[in-house]
């Protein structure tokens, strides 16, 4: 049962709320929004600018674990219902006016490899939409994730998420540059594993150290 994982590759889901003032429209280069404070006008993002993007950083987070609970000989159906430990939330900030989050994580998902193709930006896609781009999605229900191992011994279930992130800087051909770091997720991860068994990867040892405890048991030894 080690390490029983189901994987429903979402190829680019991303989920949350989005920074407010990033999703303004865009406007030309040097174009200037309604007048804010005073009556200075409110800089705006360049339609045209380009990005460039540090090294991507690919990550499975922990968002819920179980309880363990023991099976007898011949097992059965888990029953704990897997809690919520994280909530991941899509993210686009920036220290200026930048494109709305929905053009950032565009460009993000073509660096990342998640998004194939060769628009240069979401609104020039033709119509096409990846779920990656969508700064509204919420992310993955929890349910009611029943296993039901063959063997006896003490499970926990548990679930997770491969979130994307990399900083960012887009220039405007004027010159004009923003800064900033982008963050969604992509993949919504399902698995069991035993507080008897030494889990095969990162996130089932993660879960464990919240099931089985910090000693004590295989699972959450070095």
């Amino acid at each position: 049962m080690d390490g029983t994982v189901r994987r429903a590759c979402a190829a680019g889901l991303a989920i949350g709320a989005l920074i407010a003032a990033l999703t303004a429209c865009t406007g030309e280069p040097g174009a200037r929004g309604a007048p804010g404070e005073g009556g200075t006008p409110r800089a705006r993002a360049c339609a045209k600018g380009t990005f460039t993007w540090s090294p991507v950083t690919t990550r499975d987070r922990l968002t819920g674990v179980s309880r363990p609970e023991r099976l007898d000989e011949g097992g059965g159906a888990l029953r704990n219902p897997v809690r919520r430990v994280y909530t991941p939330v899509p993210s686009v900030r920036a220290d200026g006016p930048a494109p709305p989050a929905a053009e950032v994580l565009f460009s993000l998902g073509k660096e990342s490899g998640e998004i194939d193709s060769d628009a240069p930006t979401l609104a020039q896609a033709g119509g096409d939409t990846w779920a990656f781009t969508d700064p509204g999605q919420r992310a993955p229900a929890l349910g009611e994730r029943r296993v039901t191992p063959r063997t006896p011994g003490t499970y926990y279930q548990y679930a997770g998420v491969r979130e994307i992130s990399a900083d960012f800087r887009h220039t405007c051909p004027d010159g004009r540059t923003v800064s900033g770091r982008a963050r969604t997720w992509t993949v919504d991860i399902a698995g069991v594993s035993g507080c008897g068994e030494r889990p095969d990867t990162a996130l089932a040892r993660e879960a464990a150290r919240h099931a089985c405890g910090p000693a004590g048991s295989r699972a959450t030894r070095p």
